[in-house]
């Protein structure tokens, strides 16, 4: 296990970057700390994999340094930095049984047999693969083969960090639970650093410590889920955490009132003067429908999702979404939104501004 440093980090795949914008992982600093779970989150294209494969020494950076318990291994090879890695496709020797397949790295460090045995016996047990493990690789699926991965990844105590590459691409929706679930167990029992790459944000926020959002190759909010679903830092974290995700309505704001299209709304905190795109975030959890109070909405669809209902609705001539109770009737009188205060995110050029309290 490790500690690993991102000192001044970023990479251009470029030869000559000029500016921030040829940059597909911008400036980063931040340790990951020893032990800890982590989910590299964001829409394909935003420098999740790039910094993995930084990680893993798998690419040279552009500029910046890598360390490893304070140790400089930017210019190590993969081999030397004690790691293992799922990647998003199987890779497994399918001239190999299953049994091998797992054995091998252990095998590949001297292990003794004995204990080789015994470890293979309990990873295979944790991939639901004990079964199959005197089959040959070539014949299976490409999630059991997937399996293997993973399980070649968990086999070893020792390693520095784990890092997954978008490992369950291939894995059948209700093995992505399971495996979830393994990893997670994986992780509390040997306290492995894990760097977990995802699209999903279930995946994310099931998974990690710590979940690290990245867009447009910049880390934009690093969190536990919980923060980023109270406290976005950025419009897409918002956006991207959450189902639905965050409202995002432009506003002016003028100390502790916020005005849309005329009509003013309680903050609960007070702002000073901003500059730039101007927005409030409020998530549809915190949004509710009245009868009486609040600012006019006009409901174009109401979708029950079984646990709650969703409502389409249109604010100021903004797409907004709100969440009702399951039981609760909706009815031509609900002409009003009410957003809670304490509830309201207020957003500068995209980036979360703190408020003052009264």
């Amino acid at each position: 296990m490790a500690k690993i440093t991102l000192d001044n980090l970023a990479h251009s795949y470029l030869p000559n970057p000029t500016g921030e914008a040829d940059y597909a992982l911008k400036e980063l600093n931040h340790d990951w700390e020893d032990g800890a779970a982590y989910a590299l989150l964001g829409s394909s294209g935003c420098g999740k994999s790039t910094l993995l494969n930084i990680i893993s020494g798998l690419l040279n950076p552009s500029q910046g340094r890598i360390l490893f318990d304070g140790q400089d291994v930017t210019d190590a090879p993969t081999a030397e930095r004690n790691i293992a890695q799922v990647f998003q496709f199987p890779v497994v020797y399918d001239t190999m049984t299953v049994r091998d397949n797992l054995a091998f790295p252990l095998r590949n460090r001297g292990r003794d047999e004995a204990y080789v045995a015994e470890r293979v016996q309990d990873v295979a047990r944790m991939i639901g693969m004990e079964a199959e493990l005197d089959r040959k690789a070539r014949g299976l699926t490409a999630d059991a083969k997937q399996k293997i991965s993973l399980g070649r990844g968990m086999v070893r105590k020792d390693v520095n960090a784990l890092l997954f590459d978008e490992p369950l691409t291939v894995i059948d929706p209700h093995m992505k639970w399971e495996l979830r679930t393994q990893l997670k167990s994986l992780h509390h029992e040997f306290g492995h650093t894990m760097i977990y790459v995802t699209h999903d944000q279930t995946e994310a926020l099931t998974f990690a410590d710590k979940v690290v959002v990245m867009y447009d190759g910049r880390v934009v909010q690093i969190g536990t889920p919980e923060e980023l679903f109270e406290r976005p830092e950025h419009t897409f974290v918002g956006y991207f955490i959450g189902s639905p995700g965050m409202n995002v309505i432009p506003a002016r704001v003028d100390g502790r009132q916020a005005y849309v299209n005329g009509s003013s709304l309680d903050l609960g905190q007070g702002y000073g003067p901003l500059e730039g795109k101007v927005e409030i975030g409020v998530r549809p959890e915190f949004a509710r429908l009245s009868d009486s109070e609040g600012l006019p909405v006009n409901i174009r669809r109401v979708e029950d999702v079984g646990r709650h209902k969703i409502v389409r609705a249109d604010f100021f001539g903004n797409d907004i979404n709100i969440i009702a109770g399951e039981g609760e009737e909706i009815g031509a009188d609900k002409t009003r939104v009410v957003f809670d205060p304490a509830h309201i995110n207020v957003y500068a050029n995209d980036w979360r501004v703190q408020g003052e309290a009264a």
